[in-house]
């Protein structure tokens, strides 16, 4: 008997042994998947259908851009303005600026809940042109925007259905153009966020922003001021991209961006930010070839000062994968091993969940 109390010990120590956890499938745990605006190289961007199937992909989390509407409600748009994704020219031809752009803040909530919903496009020879051919066919089936707080309703109410347990990846537009409006579109965002539930840094929410100035304000004067500690994202641009901009008298200019690339500059960001959110080729040169990756310092620096590293955007779309990798596997592969991000964003959540749970 006792011999064989003996064998049966000796095996469950061997099999503890081989289920044991190294570091390396430890790291591989905590990587993770974000949708970008859902699943939306299948369906049109930030559609509800778009989000339900990023869910059902099981992608970690689910972005959600942020817009404000005339009449102060949060809606799931990616730009400040309709025309890129609605029939708003057709509907409201006389309320367009002087840009000739239909900003979603000149619109009521009902209004814009009134525009059809498609595949991004483009005017071209007074054609409208997908930003994707290859995607959903524009002007197919029926879509709408939708509220933050309706597509948090919907993710919480599937992780009460199903069991799981998928958080939210926000990013506040634009608060430069907001605030020139008049309007404070991060204090409207912390507010929905602390109404559901997401107010600590141990909660599945990350909030990302491209504003410096912005981020450091959340951080340092809002979240302190609503009993908030979520987990803050510093996304990086280019500064030529005039994605953020700083009003000098009145004159819109845009932010520069360059000091994010000086040694130090992770150090600094960490301050107040728990992670960045960098394009790709700020991860992993353009200039690289398969015989040669050349991985930037970002991420080992960004770890250093113990931030995330979450870069954008992994797309199989014609021309966006790039010539160093040989497919949209090697690429993310490259990503995830070789250059060690912790996470990316991707319109196609399916294939990066895949690739995680193979490896």
């Amino acid at each position: 008997m006792k011999k064989v109390l003996g064998v049966l010990l000796l095996g469950a120590l061997i099999g503890c042994s081989a289920n044991t956890v190294t570091k390396e499938e430890t790291e591989a745990q905590r990587k993770i998947v974000v949708a970008h605006r859902g699943s939306s190289g299948y369906l049109p961007e930030h559609s509800m259908a778009a989000k339900s199937m990023a869910y059902a992909m099981n992608a970690d989390y689910i972005e959600q851009d942020v817009v404000m509407t005339k009449d102060d409600e949060l809606v799931v748009l990616h730009d400040h303005y309709l025309d890129r994704v609605t029939n708003v020219a057709e509907v409201y031809p006389e309320r367009k600026r002087e840009d000739g752009r239909y900003y979603a803040i000149d619109f009521t909530l009902e209004e814009i809940k009134g525009l059809r919903m498609t595949e991004g496009f483009n005017i071209q020879d007074g054609k409208t042109v997908a930003g994707f051919p290859d995607r959903f066919p524009i002007w197919k089936s029926d879509f709408r925007v939708h509220t933050l707080a309706e597509e948090i309703e919907l993710i919480q109410g599937l992780n009460k259905s199903t069991g799981k347990n998928i958080g939210i990846y926000p990013e506040v537009k634009a608060p430069w153009f907001h605030r020139n409006e008049g309007k404070d579109i991060s204090v409207a965002v912390l507010k929905v966020l602390k109404k559901y539930g997401y107010t600590e840094k141990t909660d599945l929410v990350y909030f990302q922003c491209f504003d410096p100035n912005e981020l450091e304000r959340v951080k340092n004067e809002l979240m302190p001021e609503m009993g908030m500690d979520i987990r803050l994202v510093q996304l990086i641009a280019e500064t030529s991209w005039n994605e953020t901009m700083v009003y000098e008298n009145g004159t819109a200019k845009p932010y520069d961006y360059d000091w994010m690339f000086e040694e130090g500059a992770m150090k600094r960001i960490s301050e107040y930010a728990d992670g960045i959110g960098p394009w790709k080729p700020m991860v992993v040169s353009n200039e690289s070839t398969k015989d040669n990756i050349i991985v930037t310092d970002m991420v080992s620096e960004a770890h250093q000062a113990n931030m995330e590293v979450h870069p954008y955007t992994f797309r199989l779309d014609n021309g966006r994968i790039p010539a160093y990798a040989s497919d949209f596997e090697d690429m993310l592969d490259i990503f995830y091993n070789k250059a060690g991000v912790d996470g990316v964003f991707t319109d196609f959540p399916d294939r990066a969940v895949k690739f995680i749970e193979n490896r």
